[in-house]
């Protein structure tokens, strides 16, 4: 499936080298956080993909452990398949990952792709990892 895979933006062509081991994990992982990323979103508007609330409620699904995880997408074309099954998250938001890291609460991991060879499926552990060292970065130290 690899072969098919064509990669349509940055980030997906930083997945599809860190797949074929061009790149370390940890390389991927330190850029994917200014890398844009598609977050199905609950719609809650008469009018298809437009968020009126100011709480966005993302596609989150729950593994057999309990853990939730929140579902996003390298672009939004790679959403539309998985989607499907879930009524109300037609639309999204397209964002720097940051983002989602700021916002996350407790123990949450990620899923880039979930279904597809080419995603990626990060543990609760590393998305608190990754929010710290971009916390740090940017000068938001806090308590800690």
């Amino acid at each position: 499936m690899t072969d098919t895979f064509v990669p349509m933006n940055d980030l997906e062509k930083k997945l599809l080298a860190a797949h074929q081991g061009e790149i370390q994990t940890q390389q991927f992982l330190d850029e994917l956080i200014n890398e844009q990323v598609f977050m199905p979103i609950l719609e809650k508007s008469d009018i298809g993909g437009l968020q009126t609330s100011q709480s966005a409620h993302p596609l989150t699904l729950q593994t057999e452990d309990g853990l939730n995880v929140i579902i996003a997408f390298s672009s939004p074309d790679r959403a539309k398949a998985f989607v499907k099954d879930f009524p109300g998250y037609g639309g999204g938001l397209l964002t720097e990952f940051y983002w989602i890291l700021e916002r996350l609460g407790g123990e949450v991991g990620v899923s880039i792709n979930p279904d597809n060879e080419m995603g990626i499926d990060l543990e609760p552990d590393m998305v608190a990892d990754m929010a710290r060292k971009h916390a740090e970065a940017s000068g938001d130290k806090g308590d800690s």
